[in-house]
């Protein structure tokens, strides 16, 4: 029950009490949305796999147009050559969409790995026009 303010001094410890209750409350709302918010992670988690597996990511041209024709080969004509075409269809498509988000966020990994495999074949190659 609120206690009934008479004076100045017993108006100021109200203040005073409903500014700390007012801070309990709000740290009791944020550890609420903390809590929601890990208990829904997985959701969230899964509707961003299902984004990516819908979605195409733009850029990269070289590096998607190589992963979409290796997914062409490897999934369409070898896993997938006795599948139906609704299969062959959808399997490939959703793969590409994916592999554009991979290719997306670890472009540089992949560059300079790809950089590095063609030096070493090049300084190979150099290395037996020099013997003979």
């Amino acid at each position: 029950m609120i206690k009934r303010i008479t004076t100045y001094k017993d108006l100021l410890e109200e203040k005073t009490r409903l500014e700390a209750l007012l801070r309990e409350q709000k740290a009791t709302i944020r550890q609420d949305i903390r809590s929601i918010g890990e208990e829904f992670r997985p959701v969230t988690s899964a509707a961003s796999f299902l984004g990516k597996m819908v979605t195409r990511e733009g850029g990269n041209f070289f590096l998607n147009a190589s992963a979409n024709k290796l997914i062409d080969i490897v999934f369409k004509r070898l896993l997938l050559s006795r599948t139906g075409w609704l299969t062959k269809l959808v399997v490939p498509f959703l793969m590409k969409n994916y592999s554009s988000h991979i290719i997306s966020e670890n472009k540089q990994t992949i560059w300079s790995k790809l950089l590095s495999l063609v030096g070493r074949k090049h300084a190979n190659g150099q290395e037996k026009v020099h013997e003979s």
